[in-house]
């Protein structure tokens, strides 16, 4: 491959969200310098969240969950560099090298990486058949072995595990869920939207288990044909769904210098400890506002777009620093959850709404402010709770809690 040595104005490492979204900030600010957008997966940018969702399930084509068309990229002189993995960055040469070879020259670098699906660790992990979900790659497998899959098994009670759950379960497969925590969402959510959930995908006829330790991978020629439980317990299956997380794509970075450990550390800017370094989205520890100010990453479309807005505004002579209210949504079943803000270190919570009839929230309350609602097909109260959210309203828990007052007046309540 030809060494490319001039150097982009803009080289953005990354075709994800953030990284798409940066280059499309930057045109539409009237930026006019050399932008590429360099990605290690083939395709054109795209979108990650139906992967789990509607293009797992056969739903979305493939062309309908692209971020834009191929032509949008070449009318706004935005160069892909698709299929490129970056293993090293020069902080002081001001270039990157790909796996190939090549060395890249930029101006201002924008790390956009995301990260890899955490993967097991017992025996058996590497076998044919266990997936992570987090590339149109990924789902590609799956489905191209769903004909000859009977069960199926999902390590992991978070976001990605129940979502592939719940298509696998419309798919006719037969699906087990474990998770390792006593139960599922322990990390994001209260307990009664966690046992709203599990109760929901058991209805469903998912073998969901809790409290469960996976021993090994069990396989058969290669190919993963089941699951064997720490307690000797084993679980046939004819494919394995991995998803407990994922690792942030930071390695080049930190090597060449750059603070962090788990993500790469920025400031509100989004700049990193390197000169003209920017890192955005999945990867990017940023201390959060709605986290008490503690260094967090956020894994969420949201937060790529908007640490993506604010570096395109700073590259254009707009100093705006980013401090958006987190949201997140998951589509199970006919179920829509939709979240906003965060509920890490909630001392109280107040569900609104009946849980039998499958439309409620639980709002989150810390020191009695309002920081973070959980709505179930509530999607009122998602739109009108941003607001106490962002003001950390004091609102009396009773009034919360009567679904028959509207969220939008309680904002001046406190």
């Amino acid at each position: 491959m030809t060494e490319i040595s001039t150097p982009y104005d803009v080289l953005i490492v990354g075709a994800g969200h953030g990284g798409a979204q940066a280059a499309i900030g930057l045109r539409q600010r009237k930026f006019s310098g050399s932008i590429a957008l360099l990605g290690d997966e083939p395709e054109l940018p795209y979108e990650r969240p139906p992967l789990s969702k509607e293009y797992l399930a056969g739903d979305k084509p493939f062309e309908r969950i692209l971020i834009r068309p191929a032509a949008f990229w070449t009318e706004r002189d935005v160069t892909l560099l698709p299929g490129r993995t970056v293993v090293s960055v020069d902080a002081a040469a001001h270039s990157v090298t790909t796996a190939d070879g090549a060395m890249i020259g930029y101006n201002t670098l924008i790390w956009a990486t995301g990260g890899s699906p955490r993967r097991l660790t017992c025996a058996g992990h590497d076998l044919r058949r266990v997936h992570g979900v987090r590339t149109r790659a990924d789902v590609d497998r799956i489905i191209a072995e769903l004909p000859h899959v009977t069960r199926a098994i999902v390590v992991g009670g978070g976001y990605i595990g129940l979502e592939a759950a719940a298509v696998l379960t419309k798919l006719g497969k037969h699906v087990t869920v474990l998770e390792a925590a006593p139960r599922v969402l322990a990390r994001v959510a209260g307990e009664p939207l966690s046992h709203f959930y599990e109760a929901e995908h058991r209805a469903h006829g998912v073998d969901l288990r809790t409290n469960v330790a996976v021993d090994s991978i069990m396989g058969q020629d290669g190919a993963a044909c089941g699951v064997r439980l720490a307690d000797g317990t084993v679980l046939r299956g004819e494919l394995v769904i991995v998803g407990i997380g994922i690792i942030p794509a930071v390695a080049p970075l930190l090597a060449a210098g750059a603070a962090g450990g788990n993500g790469v550390e920025v400031d509100a800017l989004c700049r990193t400890s390197l000169p003209d370094i920017f890192a955005i989205g999945d990867c990017a520890a940023h201390a959060n506002g709605f986290a008490d100010g503690a260094t967090i990453r956020l894994e969420s479309v949201q937060n790529a777009n908007d640490q993506a807005t604010t570096v395109a505004k700073l590259l254009t002579g707009e100093e705006v620093p980013y401090d958006a209210v987190p949201w997140f949504w998951s589509n199970q079943y006919d179920l829509k959850l939709q979240t906003v803000g965060l509920s890490t270190g909630y001392d109280a919570l107040v569900v609104r709404g009946d849980m039998t009839a499958r439309s409620f929230s639980v709002i989150y309350l810390k020191h009695g402010h309002v920081i973070a609602l959980d709505c179930v097909n509530a999607t009122r109260d998602y739109v009108q709770g941003r607001a106490l959210v962002l003001a950390r309203a004091v609102v009396d828990p009773a009034l919360l809690s009567d679904a028959g007052v509207p969220l939008k007046e309680m904002v001046g309540a406190s």
